[in-house]
């Protein structure tokens, strides 16, 4: 009995870190967000979403960065491709974007309140 148990709890274990979004180390655990309706880099930065729900920090980043030279001043794409970039290990640029996103996203509390920004631009 003990040891059904015992692997019914890993099991369980096992869903609960993979069901969540990302499996264990696959990632920050962070969410995108989404850009204003009607800016300017909305269809990059929702296709960067996409790319980066599905592990592809690479062409996840590139999306992002197509956002942000459309809209330089979107917070919330400087914070995704931050998010990209940090999953793929480039945390100089990383925070980099992380520090213009807290820049420019001073009305917006996901920004504000992201662990992860935080822990970067401290």
């Amino acid at each position: 009995m003990k040891r059904i148990c015992g692997i019914a709890l890993v099991m369980w274990m096992v869903t609960a870190l993979t069901v969540g979004g990302l499996a264990w180390g696959g990632g920050s655990g962070t969410e995108p967000l989404k850009t204003a309706p009607g800016s300017e880099a909305a269809k990059h930065n929702q296709e960067g979403i996409e790319h980066y729900n599905q592990g592809h920090w690479n062409v996840a980043q590139k999306h992002f960065e197509e956002a942000v030279k459309a809209d330089p001043k979107s917070a919330e794409a400087h914070y995704n491709l931050a998010l990209a970039l940090d999953n793929a290990n480039n945390h100089k640029s990383a925070t980099e974007h992380f520090r213009k996103a807290y820049e420019l996203g001073k009305n917006n509390p996901d920004i504000r309140n992201s662990g992860i920004l935080n822990d970067h631009i401290k």
